[in-house]
């Protein structure tokens, strides 16, 4: 039963709606950063990070994808990989300088990824299969 969950082939799903998830996150965190006193700078790096690896993730899904374009399917899967690595590099290089500054954005960042990848996950295997 559990192998016939993931290895039946599903449609893709749209991606706005974890998008909107994730962008509800970010929303949502900055009044909490402003009432508890955290650090302002923090919630702008986590936001701009997670708005970076967005527009590259727009940006890569626009290649034209198939059997018969192996390259671009390949940029995709590097691509879609260095997303988190970078904003992973650049939240180590903040929160080695400032450590309150770089846990903050790697807090907003990691929150937001987490809650748009939850609903992609459930919008992918709560599809219809094929």
């Amino acid at each position: 039963m559990i192998e016939r969950v993931f290895s039946t082939p599903r449609p893709v799903p749209r991606r706005l709606v974890p998008v909107l998830a994730g962008a509800a996150v970010v929303a949502l965190a900055l009044p909490v950063f402003l009432v508890a006193g955290w650090p302002l700078r923090g919630w702008v790096l986590g936001a701009v990070l997670w708005i970076a690896a967005q527009a590259l993730g727009l940006l890569l899904a626009r290649l034209p994808l198939g059997a018969d374009n192996l390259a671009a399917a390949g940029v995709l899967g590097i691509g879609m990989m260095f997303r988190p690595v970078a904003v992973m590099v650049v939240a180590i290089a903040v929160a080695a300088e400032d450590a309150t500054l770089g846990v903050a954005a790697a807090v907003v960042y990691a929150l937001a990824y987490t809650l748009e990848l939850a609903v992609a996950l459930l919008a992918y295997f709560g599809s219809a299969a094929r």
